[in-house]
């Protein structure tokens, strides 16, 4: 049996993908083992998934001043030394990281014990961690076909995001049991990442009673955002985070409103859903979720309103504008599903073991 470590970890969108190859990966022989941060988001998501979990050390180097920059390169260190620690014991043949901070010790670690790696790139252009692992990687996988040119050549191979496969087979009715709304009116379904997005959280409740003449809301706050005074409100329903029943939930909106992680848009887009991108702004990002939008907005998959530019009023309008026109958005996504992607990406790997 072969032996895969997965990484990658941080928020959701680096976890995801690496769930969505693990059915393929079992059906190909692969014996699965997860590698992340102690009590994180991958923990909790590899475990649910039924996969052994080490958790190591890891820091993160951030692009603004912080005490923690001067003490995060030795918790790096220490990482290294531990996920060396459980290559040794496991022998993978192989490892795929998703990139984030968490991966760093363990593909160091594993190009120090001449174990290919395979990394996957979600956004337009490669972030920090991602650019300090390129030059220990087997292969690098990515997203967006326009990536190619700021990765190296030769390693670099255009596969596309894995979207989850049981996201695919949600359950309408199930959807709108859960959340008590019905068809009655179309429903928008808000999501800001797993962390939540604190911007589009009070723009959405600040025009909500606005919305609701119109749309049913399924809103997913974040951790610790939720408001309780809008608990019983009719037509709208709000929870932290979905797991299991994010199908559902799914399947039983007529559009969506998200920022432009990779990962959350592409699943968006395999679903053929209509929906208006509120990237990050430059102020408080790198800038790839507002490139990831853009792509989507020039291949006529998404309508983008940019953070700075947001107001009530051109929210709503956005929201009213992206409902008139939601058909030719539809149209647009009918062919851009991610189904190829897997069983790209798992012939990367695969290719990548026999190295």
């Amino acid at each position: 049996m072969k032996k895969i470590i997965l990484t990658g970890g941080g928020t959701a969108g680096h976890v995801t993908p690496n769930l969505a190859l693990i059915p393929s990966l079992r059906e190909n022989g692969f014996d699965i083992t997860y590698v992340g941060s102690r009590d994180s988001i991958e923990k909790d998501l590899a475990e649910k998934a039924g996969l052994p979990f080490y958790g190591i050390s890891t820091g993160k180097l951030r692009r603004y001043f912080s005490l923690k920059n001067f003490s995060d390169p030795f918790r790096v260190i220490a990482g290294m030394s531990q996920a060396r620690k459980i290559l040794k014991k496991i022998k993978p043949d192989v490892i795929f990281s998703k990139g984030g901070f968490v991966s760093v010790p363990v593909v160091q670690a594993a190009s120090r014990l001449h174990i290919p790696v395979v990394l996957h790139e979600s956004d337009m252009t490669p972030g920090l961690a991602n650019k300090l692992m390129l030059g220990s990687a087997t292969k690098i996988c990515c997203n967006f076909p326009e990536t190619l040119r700021h990765l190296p050549e030769g390693k670099a191979v255009h596969t596309g995001t894995p979207i989850r496969s049981e996201l695919l087979a949600g359950d309408a009715e199930a959807g709108c049991k859960i959340t008590g709304l019905s068809h009655e009116k179309p429903i928008i379904l808000i999501m800001g990442g797993s962390q939540g997005a604190t911007a589009i959280n009070d723009a959405v409740r600040r025009i909500l009673p606005s919305l609701l003449e119109d749309f049913g809301i399924i809103h997913l706050c974040g951790k610790g955002k939720l408001n309780p005074a809008l608990n019983s409100k009719e037509g709208y329903y709000q929870t932290e985070y979905a797991s299991e029943e994010l199908k559902d939930l799914f399947a039983a909106c007529d559009m969506v409103i998200s920022r432009a992680g990779a990962n959350a848009i592409c699943e968006v887009a395999a679903l053929g859903k209509p929906n208006l991108l509120i990237p990050l702004s430059l102020a408080a990002s790198r800038g790839d979720q507002i490139l990831n939008a853009q792509s989507f907005e020039k291949q006529g998959f998404s309508k983008v309103l940019l953070e700075e530019n947001m107001t009530d009023e051109s929210l709503l309008d956005a929201v009213r504008d992206l409902y008139a026109d939601r058909r030719s958005y539809i149209a647009a996504m009918k062919d851009a599903g991610s189904a190829g992607a897997i069983d790209a990406v798992l012939s990367v790997i695969m290719d990548a073991c026999g190295k």
